[in-house]
């Protein structure tokens, strides 16, 4: 199970590691939390941020200090996901024509421009 949960940690921070140099921005970390099914509050997050970051903060969050920490709160399940019922009413809000979907167009410019 850790095996697992680690292999989808790394996939998601492979994602933001622009670089391949194993390190993200530390502004891309809510980003990766929330693409593992996590979704702390702000003052979480920053908590969780400070576990990560090093002493002379560099603007980086390395791999090998971000991976033990969020295999810990996966595992203690630590930040509950966001409840169904309030995903369904923000898709609602954004399906104009109530049809009961939204295009991937849309939805790439709902996320991207608007």
């Amino acid at each position: 199970v850790v095996a697992e949960i680690q292999k989808k940690i790394r996939e998601a921070f492979e994602v933001f590691d622009r670089e391949s140099n194993k390190t993200v921005d530390a502004r891309d970390i809510g980003c990766i939390v929330r693409s593992l099914g996590c979704f702390p509050s702000e003052a979480e997050l920053q908590g969780l941020l400070a576990k990560v970051e090093e002493e002379e903060s560099d603007g980086f969050i390395h791999l090998e200090k971000f991976l033990p920490v969020m295999t810990k709160v996966l595992l203690d399940k630590s930040y509950w996901p966001i409840p169904e019922d309030v995903l369904l009413h923000a898709f609602e809000a954004l399906d104009e024509n109530k049809c009961g979907y939204i295009t991937k167009e849309d939805l790439v410019k709902y996320l991207t421009e608007e």
